[in-house]
């Protein structure tokens, strides 16, 4: 299992190389669950996290516009990053194909080796969105890398379990492996739920609030708290 650490800045991002993340995933909270952070912030960002060669990461969105989500998709892929992330903010199965279809052409037309994660919100429910249920068989079909799940709504006390059983997580995951692939799971996740996400084969667990300072995702992350979530996953290796 993978470490994903999403930092907001270059501060951050030193913190989690530090720490020993996997993967450096740059997103902005301030614009959402997988808000998109600047250019500029991606490259400083991509500079550091190349001093140990780690993957980057970068989200474009919670979006429900296809033509926007393909330019978002372009100008993430031309920053140089190993993985370009979308949130399908949509309540249809059709427009959740055009959106996910539009994101991996756009990214891998312009580099055919990125990986394009394709994200679906656990509390769907509650926002009248997409089951996200049906997220691994769309990112198959739209030629996507990873399958992954997150939650729309950051409350704090909520978190991915609030939403779905340990079983209907296991059978998201076993599905998308299924189609070929991987599965990040995200949603204000802590060191708390690693071994049970680990025993079910996640291969990527995304966190932010968990490496902050007081447990917050609008705090600062600190790498002491990454180091510890990376020797939870080592101990369990």
């Amino acid at each position: 299992m993978k470490l994903l650490i999403s930092p907001k800045d270059e501060i951050e991002a030193l913190e989690a190389v530090s720490g020993g993340a996997d993967i450096i995933d740059i997103k902005n909270p301030k614009e959402g669950s997988l808000g998109a952070n600047f250019p500029w912030v991606i490259k400083k960002i991509k500079g550091v996290s190349d001093l140990k060669n780690l993957e980057v990461s970068a989200t474009i969105g919670d979006l429900n516009l296809p033509g926007t989500a393909s330019l978002a998709a372009l100008g993430a892929a031309s920053c140089g990053i190993d993985y370009v992330k979308v949130g399908l903010k949509v309540d249809s199965e059709i427009d959740a194909e055009e959106l996910a279809k539009a994101v991996v052409k756009a990214a891998k037309d312009y580099n055919p080796l990125i990986n394009v994660v394709i994200a679906g919100y656990a509390d769907f429910r509650i926002n009248n969105l997409l089951n996200c249920k049906k997220i691994p068989r769309i990112a198959a079909a739209a030629g996507a890398d990873i399958a992954m799940l997150d939650t729309i709504t950051k409350n704090k006390g909520k978190n991915l379990f609030n939403y779905l059983t340990i079983d209907e997580l296991e059978s998201f995951t076993n599905n998308a492996h299924d189609f070929g692939l991987s599965v990040a799971l995200g949603g204000s996740l802590n060191k708390e739920h690693i071994p049970s996400l680990y025993k079910i084969g996640v291969d990527v667990i995304g966190i932010r609030g968990a490496a902050c300072e007081f447990n917050d995702r609008s705090g600062t992350i600190k790498k002491e708290r990454v180091r510890e979530l990376k020797e939870i996953i080592k101990a369990l290796e």
